[in-house]
């Protein structure tokens, strides 16, 4: 069986694997394409198929596209005035005291390095309602405005954040006088033979005849329409054939030793000189020590990924308008083109004793550890559960993290992230003390002011702010001083999922004096009880 065959295979096997309303894949090889498949429907209601042309909006892999532009802007800037504009474009945009920290470069903005707050994450808290309009000029601006400085030092971490890039692509208008979309038609688009890609950064109109389509085969298949507007972060919509043109554009690119891909692609560093593993809008992984390099998407109803082999010249790009499991998908492909099975390490029978809720001490984030079977465990920090083998009665992992519970101290060792020390939360079971939490909160950092009211342990919290009076969230006690508010749905998914909300005591230990809100993205608000 030849390679381009088998490759086939494997593509035509992902919709009977992978169900969900439709979906299409590729592999582009030795910058060829390989193979492709399209299945299902661009619209249930309609029963319009999906076509290699149907365009989807492709979210944060156009992280990397306008990375790819920035860099042959600065590449090209002999004589200094596009670096010059761009950082007073910057420091126009951002508050003086977090403009003016001079770790804080356009390198580390787009390796996700800032120590910014993600926006997408604060509006929440500013009273964004489920399904509301968001506008990138009348909205970004006052987000900005509106960060409350650093969660950690510039360069000393990686965390997910939108703000860094809203505010270079914003930057790059200011600093140009032309438009995202004009500078990635002239700079990539045009030149790649992406023919019908573009920045259309308003989600509410995406060109017919997609719909992307929230819930599960077993749930049923629920069409969401999402009405907010994404910039650099995610504004891009493109078709397949725009990405298999896309990915051998790449594939010359990173042949050429002085090509931006080729720069976007190297190694990345933190501060003090150890590897990261994200720079450029660009994430460095594995599968089953394949190395990758790529990008995922996604935003309520869509879900997408590309990434690069280099050592075998092998793209893989994935679009479904459903929230299907991309990673799965990905493993599943790359696999099949090796010709590698999936690992099936025997499951050792284990149970532990040391499931339960965790307090981060030094991010004030929970960390919440169960276990539904033997041999299995589910560690919920950074905003998601992830699943992970009990090597022993004390440890425990999957392909990026490490958990191990040692001296009564849970510790995780994450790839794409700094070290965490968490200790147990002490559930109380005395009387109830839930009177001593309700009332006003505000922060004058971020400007917004937290409402919790309920009775008993049935606490709600809802925020106020500049987007205006948002729902009120479920909270859920979790030992001690600490709470989570549930929050499933903001003004798109994936949300932030939940916040923690550590409460502070007057010096008598008695009265609630202020809360800490903070989830993965945003971390470190603290909020004075007012009433």
């Amino acid at each position: 069986m030849s390679a381009r065959t088998s490759i086939q295979d494997v593509l035509d096997s992902v919709p009977s694997t992978f169900r969900g309303p439709g979906g299409a894949v590729a592999v582009v090889k030795d910058g060829e394409l390989a193979g492709q498949r399209v299945w299902g429907y661009a619209d249930l209601d309609a029963r319009a198929l999906m076509t290699p042309k149907t365009i989807f909006p492709i979210c944060s892999i156009s992280k990397q596209m306008v990375c790819l532009v920035l860099t042959d802007l600065l590449q090209n800037d002999k004589d200094h005035t596009f670096v010059q504009a761009l950082e007073k474009a910057l420091h126009d945009l951002l508050p003086r005291d977090v403009a003016s920290n001079e770790q804080l470069t356009v390198e580390r903005l787009v390796a996700m390095q800032s120590g910014l707050r993600d926006y997408w994450a604060l509006t929440v808290l500013w009273g964004a309602k489920p399904g509301g309009r968001f506008s990138i000029y009348q909205d970004v601006p006052q987000a900005l405005k509106r960060l409350g400085g650093f969660h950690f030092p510039p360069g000393t971490q990686m965390s997910y954040c939108n703000t860094n890039f809203v505010t270079v692509g914003l930057a790059m208008e200011k600093a140009t006088g032309r438009t995202l979309g004009d500078l990635l038609q002239e700079g990539l688009f045009k030149p790649a033979g992406m023919n019908t890609a573009a920045m259309r950064p308003d989600t509410e109109r995406i060109p017919p005849p997609l719909v992307g389509y929230e819930g599960s085969e077993e749930a049923g298949y629920i069409p969401y329409q999402n009405r907010i507007e994404w910039a650099a972060d995610a504004g891009i919509q493109a078709s397949l054939e725009d990405m298999i043109a896309y990915e051998k554009f790449l594939d010359r690119e990173a042949l050429d030793l002085r090509s931006a891909y080729r720069k976007n692609s190297q190694q990345p560093y933190y501060l003090d000189g150890s590897p990261a593993s994200y720079g450029f809008g660009l994430a460095h992984g594995d599968v089953d020590g394949i190395k990758l390099i790529g990008h995922g998407g996604g935003l309520a109803g869509f879900r997408l990924f590309r990434c690069y082999l280099a050592e075998s010249r092998t793209s893989v790009l994935i679009m479904l308008n459903s929230e299907g499991d991309v990673d799965a998908i990905t493993g599943h492909i790359v696999r099949g083109i090796a010709g590698k099975a999936k690992d099936q390490a025997p499951l050792e029978q284990i149970e532990v004793d040391w499931t339960g809720c965790y307090l981060d001490e030094q991010s004030l984030l929970s960390v919440g550890v169960t276990q539904k079977k033997p041999g299995k465990l589910s560690v919920s920090y950074a905003g998601r559960d992830e699943s992970m083998s009990l090597t022993n009665s004390t440890e425990a992992a999957s392909k990026k993290t490490q958990v191990n519970f040692e001296s009564g101290r849970l510790k995780i060792r994450r790839h794409r992230g700094h070290d965490i020390i968490a200790r147990p939360l002490q559930s109380r079971t005395e009387s109830n003390d839930a009177p001593s939490y309700i009332g006003a909160y505000r922060s004058d950092g971020i400007d917004s002011t937290l409402h919790i009211a309920g009775t008993g342990r049935m606490l709600y919290g809802s925020f106020d702010g500049y987007l205006g009076q948002g729902p009120a969230h479920v909270m859920r006690y979790l030992g001690e001083n600490v709470w989570s508010l549930i929050c499933r749905r903001s003004l798109d998914a994936p949300a932030p999922g939940e916040w923690t909300m550590v409460f502070h005591r007057g010096s008598d230990g008695n009265a609630v004096t202020g809360v800490t809100v903070g989830c993965w993205l945003a971390r470190g608000i603290y909020y004075e009880k007012l009433t």
